[in-house]
């Protein structure tokens, strides 16, 4: 880091470039606005953040974020167990629930496969997914994963892995751009997805 800055704010910049997305420009911009920022609401985020790590797990059923042992989309009765939405992350189940077009269950991989990255299927949750498959409750698998290139290897790996069970399979439709993340898809086109998914 420059020895410009005084090294709080050196430290600081340091600090917010280990965000994703946040480069060094971001990072000045992001610590001036927290330096001219009421003392309270630095406070604030700060306490926001550690009460999030804190308090936050992963739910023990899907893998969503939760405060309980399981999450409340696992805990309600009125979703429809027969439908399970595959997801990378936790925040593709936020996006999808936004929409409100989807009553069913999810269940998260905590990540895509990514031989470039060296990342596996071991390292998903999906030996905990094919447990929960094998109780019957399950009738339509819907993987939405991203449409990118990790996220087509990983519906493909998927789709391998589940057909012989002869359960239905099928992708979300195309109306998410290609190379995109679901969580930036606005939920009108998230709706159309859902619903014109097709077998995969």
């Amino acid at each position: 880091m420059s020895s410009t800055y005084a090294l709080p704010l050196a430290r600081l910049l340091e600090a917010l470039e280990y965000l994703p997305g946040v480069g060094p420009r971001s990072a000045e911009r992001i610590a001036f606005y927290l330096l001219r920022a009421p003392r309270e609401q630095v406070q604030f985020i700060a306490q926001a953040m550690m009460d999030a790590k804190d308090h936050l797990r992963f739910c023990e059923v899907c893998f969503n974020l939760s405060e309980t042992p399981r999450c409340p989309v696992c805990q309600d009765p009125s979703r429809d167990s027969s439908l399970l939405c595959i997801v990378e992350e936790p925040k593709d189940v936020i996006a999808i629930e936004k929409t409100g077009s989807f009553r069913g269950l999810y269940h998260v991989l905590l990540g895509a496969i990514a031989p470039l990255d060296g990342i596996g299927p071991e390292l998903l949750k999906i030996e905990e997914l094919m447990r929960r498959l094998s109780d019957g409750t399950v009738q339509e698998v819907i993987v939405a994963t991203d449409p990118d290139k990790d996220g087509e290897i990983t519906a493909s790996y998927l789709a391998k892995l589940i057909r012989p069970s002869g359960l239905r399979i099928t992708r979300i439709a195309s109306g998410i751009p290609v190379g995109s993340n679901l969580e930036y898809a606005d939920q009108a086109t998230l709706s159309r997805a859902m619903e014109g998914r097709r077998a995969l």
